[in-house]
C-alpha cells in the first residue's frame, strides 16, 4: 500500500510505501515539546519503519533542524524551507529504525487513524480522552 504526501506549498512530496495499515501507528502526543512545533495542543505522527519512506524523484530537498528535544536526546526534524510544513521527525534512539511522519501531511489523513496517545498528564484539560485506543501518561510506562 502507498501511502502520499506533500507540505503544504508540495514543493516537498513523499511516499510511504507499507504492506499493510498495521505497519504504521499513528498516535496523539501531548508533550510540550509537540505542543511547541505542531503550534497546537498535541502532536499527530505516524510511525513507520524507515524504509517505508521516500522523497519522489520531483522533491525539493528538506531543511533538517536538530535540537535537543527536552530530555537530553538529539530530535532530528524535516521541513520545507518554502513553506515551513513539517514533514517527519525522529529520536537519535529510533533514527536506524523509524521515521514518524507528521499525519496531517499525508494526502489522506484519516486512512492512518490514532492508536494511541502518549503523555497524557499533558493533555489540555479541555481535550477529551480519544476513546478505543491507548493512553501512556509518561512515555516510560
Amino acid at each position: 500500500m502507498v501511502y502520499k504526501g506533500a507540505c503544504y506549498c508540495k514543493a516537498l512530496k513523499y511516499e510511504i510505501d507499507i504492506s499493510s495499515p498495521e505497519q504504521a501507528r499513528t498516535s496523539l502526543c501531548h508533550c510540550k515539546n509537540c505542543k511547541r512545533f505542531f503550534g497546537t495542543a498535541f502532536g499527530l505522527t505516524t510511525k513507520i519503519p524507515v524504509k517505508a519512506f521516500s522523497y519522489t524523484a520531483e522533491s525539493a530537498k528538506p531543511t533538517v533542524h536538530e535540537a535537543d528535544n527536552g530530555s537530553g536526546s538529539l530530535l532530528h526534524r524535516e521541513f520545507c524551507s518554502v513553506c515551513g510544513s513539517g514533514i517527519l521527525e525522529y529520536g537519535a534512539a529510533a533514527a536506524k529504525d523509524f521515521r514518524y511522519v507528521m499525519t496531517g501531511t499525508l494526502d489522506d489523513p484519516g486512512a492512518l487513524p490514532p492508536k494511541g496517545e502518549f503523555f497524557c498528564i499533558n493533555r489540555e484539560k479541555w481535550m477529551p480522552e480519544v476513546p478505543g485506543i491507548f493512553h501512556k501518561q509518561k512515555v516510560q510506562e
